[in-house]
């Protein structure tokens, strides 16, 4: 076991850990961020998305002694009070159907707005073609991404 300081949601905290454990595994087990989801553990769903240093990263496939110094942020830390405009456009829409994948859709779809404000259907399918839903709720995140491009656009004015 090995002490690791880790940048989470802008919360240094630290864990005693394997170096080799999964980052997914310290976030869920170890520090009860519970918002980052298990799908399949190889990195092909995007349930376990969360962001490292802004980027959108497989938390499952990330070793907990790769992460260093950097800002991890999961959708606990998107916005603790819901009020993130992904967020907010999720609840309008009702986007989710069982929500099991949603974390992951909402974390890669927070770094897509970042690079781009006002993403094509085109670009939003491009970002979250990595993200997998079991209900194929894809019209309506996409929805939700628009939505939230347009919340964004009006709290700038």
């Amino acid at each position: 076991m090995s002490e690791f300081i880790l940048n989470i949601n802008g919360i240094v905290q630290t864990t005693d850990v394997a170096p080799d454990t999964p980052l997914l595994w310290v976030l869920r087990d170890h520090l009860k961020l519970v918002g980052t989801k298990f799908g399949c553990g190889i990195g092909q769903c995007g349930a376990c998305t969360v962001h490292i240093n802004g980027a959108p990263t497989r938390a499952c496939l990330t070793s907990v002694d790769s992460v260093g110094q950097s800002r991890i942020t999961t959708i606990e830390g998107l916005d603790a009070n819901g009020a993130h405009p992904l967020q907010q456009a999720w609840q309008e829409l009702d986007v989710p159907q069982c929500g099991y994948c949603q974390a992951g859709q909402i974390m890669t779809a927070a770094a897509l707005l970042k690079k781009s404000p006002n993403p094509s259907d085109d670009e939003i399918d491009k970002a979250l073609a990595g993200n997998l839903c079991r209900c194929g709720t894809y019209l309506r995140i996409r929805a939700g991404i628009h939505r939230a491009a347009e919340i964004s656009a009006q709290e700038a004015i």
